[in-house]
Formats: C-alpha cells, sequence, structure tokens
C-alpha cells in the first residue's frame, strides 16, 4: 500500500511524515523545502502476528509494509506549474490514496501560505488543482475516444458520452469521486487513474491542547462534515506530539506520556487503521519455523487469489486451504493442538478469506 501525503505549505506535512517514518525529512517554515518526494516505509503493527512470532520463533519475521511518500505543497496554480507544479501531481498519481493534511491549528508564529487558518478553504485549494489536472487528462481521453469511434470503432461512442459526463462533473468544481455512475461506468473511469478519484483521509493537524478534546474544535467539526458529504475518513492528530512521541523510545515512557496527554493510540496506528478500512483492506497470516508473515488482500478475496499473493504458482496449483481463525488458534495454543481439537478447517476455491485468518496451502503444479 502506498499512500501520498499532501497539503498546502507549512500545514504540517513533513513534521507527520518525520513522525510516522521516522525518516527524517526536512521540516521548515517556508514552502517547497521538500523538493524531492520523501518516500518512508513503516511496517504494519500487529498483534496477532507478534503473537505467532513469540510462539514459533521464526528465522524471518516479515510485517505488512506501507509506503508513505511526503509530496511536496501545493499551491494555487499548481496545475498549470504555479510553485513545483505538475511534477508533484505526478507523484501524487502513484499512490493508492491520498493523506490530505489540513491545518486547523491557530499559530501566528508559523506562516500560513493563505495568511490564515480556515481549512474548507484550504482544502478546496488542494482539490481545485487536482480537478484541473484531472479535467485536462478527460478532455485527451475524449479526443483519443472520438477518433477512435470515427474510425468506426463503436465500442468509444458509449466511452466519450460516459467521459463528456464526467468533464461536466468537473469543470462544476466536483471530484471524480463524487461522480453519480454505475458500477460499470465507474469502472471504465478508474481506467483513466484520475487523481480526483483517489480515496482520501482528510489528518485534521490540531494543536497540541486541542487534539484530545478534538469534537470540541470547529474547524476538526468543519472538516468531517465535509469528508462525511463525500464518502472519505478524518483523523483528528497533533503532527507536533506525534514528532514528540516519536522521538521517545523506550515503550513504558511512550505509554506514560501518551497517557498524560490522553491519547490513545499513535497516529500512525490511527491512520493505519483508517487506511486499511478506506481501501477496504485485511491481512492473513502464515507461520512457521522459517517464516511467520502478514499479507495484505483486498476483503473479498477468495483463497486461491491469496494464495497467488505468495506465489503465481499456489495459485495455479491451488488444491485447497488449511484455515484456523487467530482466536482459535490462540485458545489451542500451538498448531498441533488446534489439530487434535478439530480446529483446523479445509477450505476450497470458493473460500473467502477473512482477517487474522491463518493459512497453510497446499497446491501442486
Amino acid at each position: 500500500m502506498k499512500l501520498g501525503i499532501v497539503g498546502l505549505p507549512n500545514v504540517g506535512k513533513s513534521t507527520l511524515f518525520n513522525a510516522i517514518t521516522n525518516a527524517g525529512a526536512e521540516a521548515a517554515n517556508y514552502p517547497f523545502c521538500t523538493i524531492d518526494p520523501n518516500v518512508g516505509m513503516v511496517t504494519v503493527p500487529d498483534k496477532r502476528l507478534e503473537w505467532l512470532r513469540d510462539s514459533y520463533l521464526p528465522k524471518k519475521f516479515t510485517p505488512a509494509v506501507i509506503e508513505f511518500v511526503d509530496i511536496a505543497g501545493l499551491v494555487k496554480g499548481a496545475s498549470k506549474g504555479e510553485g513545483l507544479g505538475n511534477k508533484f501531481l505526478s507523484n501524487i498519481r502513484s499512490t493508492d490514496a491520498i493523506v490530505h493534511v489540513v491545518r486547523c491549528f491557530e499559530d501566528g508564529s508559523i506562516t500560513h501560505v493563505e495568511g490564515s487558518t480556515d481549512p474548507l478553504r484550504d482544502i478546496e485549494i488542494i482539490n481545485l488543482e487536482l480537478i484541473m489536472a484531472d479535467i485536462e487528462m478527460v478532455e485527451r481521453r475524449i479526443d483519443k475516444a472520438e477518433k477512435a469511434f470515427k474510425g468506426g470503432d463503436k465500442k468509444y461512442q458509449q466511452e466519450a458520452e460516459l467521459l463528456k459526463r464526467l468533464l461536466a462533473h468537473l469543470n462544476e468544481g466536483k471530484l471524480a469521486r463524487t461522480f453519480p455512475g454505475t458500477d460499470d461506468e465507474m469502472a471504465m473511469i478508474g481506467e483513466s487513474d484520475l487523481l480526483t478519484l483517489k480515496k482520501t483521509i482528510y489528518a485534521a493537524n490540531l494543536g497540541e491542547d486541542e487534539v484530545a478534546s478534538y469534537e470540541q474544535s470547529r474547524h476538526f467539526q468543519a472538516v468531517k462534515q465535509l469528508a462525511d458529504a463525500e464518502g472519505s475518513q478524518v483523523l483528528p492528530i497533533c503532527a507536533k506530539l506525534e514528532a514528540d512521541i516519536a522521538e521517545l523510545d523506550d515503550p513504558e515512557e511512550k505509554a506514560m506520556f501518551m497517557q498524560e496527554l490522553g491519547i490513545a493510540e499513535s497516529g500512525l496506528d490511527k491512520l493505519i487503521q483508517c487506511s486499511y478500512e478506506l481501501l477496504g483492506l485485511i491481512s492473513f497470516l502464515t507461520a512457521g519455523s522459517d517464516e511467520c508473515r502478514a499479507w495484505t488482500i483486498k476483503k473479498g478475496t477468495k483463497a486461491p487469489q491469496a494464495a497467488g499473493k505468495i506465489h503465481t504458482d499456489f495459485e495455479r496449483g491451488f488444491i485447497r486451504a488449511e484455515v484456523i481463525s487467530f482466536e482459535n488458534m490462540k485458545e489451542c495454543g500451538t498448531m498441533a493442538n488446534a489439530r487434535a481439537k478439530g480446529m483446523i478447517r479445509s477450505e476450497g476455491k470458493d473460500y473467502v478469506m477473512q482477517d487474522g485468518d491463518i493459512v497453510n496451502f497446499l497446491f501442486n503444479v
């Protein structure tokens, strides 16, 4: 999973990126200090996988991984090359989802590129630039489809008509992900890799004294209302506090500090949960003395396709899957006990994988 962190300059993007990846990206009080997109890989915390590791003591331990890309601050006119322009729009295009950091704190000592704190205005500025870039791409696709239709290929007539409806929607300042299309139409639109089609998490960056009582923040409530209306997620977070938490190496000290602040879990944990939920992802687990590993798949994935995540031969020669839920495994203590109690199920090609399944795939090529 690859998430792009975007936002206006000086809203806390790089501070948040540093906190969640410990990658040390430069964070400064001026626009465009992030010249190249910084990339950080973080492991997905999973207590189930840690339990399996402690039980099996494997040679290799492989959690799931999320890649975060910190993309330079966009400004008005980015779609026309202002600021650092289209270079950074293309960096967003390669991500699975967008984490849009929005400044929801008041601080006169930190320059705001628009002169004041107004999260809805800031969101509109970023979204408008993404819409403008999408309009250019849709216009090119319409032109291509119409030329193909004139050449005698009638299937492109339907595509051109759909894209014209989408173009009208975008020209009204609306996001592609709010386009009222059928499932088939949205699948066709999805081939365009549009920026405003990407699922979005709004990270509402609050002040240190606000994050524990974020529901009372008028700025947070404004962002939440907008996110709810477009089917996005909103995450209350304080990038400054997350940076302070990330600097603590001692787990007990970290837990005590968070308890004092009234923070139940770290911003990274909450962001990962949001990302999995937003993208419809789950994890299944494989365990043994050689390796304990988490594998990320889409909800609804069937056993053969899940096996294919490990190796294409597993899917091609799939016979069956031996499956036990993590809860049952933990209750039994060992795989041998689970087998003796008849807790391990034999599942076929139509089995839909569940979050936390521990699986052994049987195949023959």
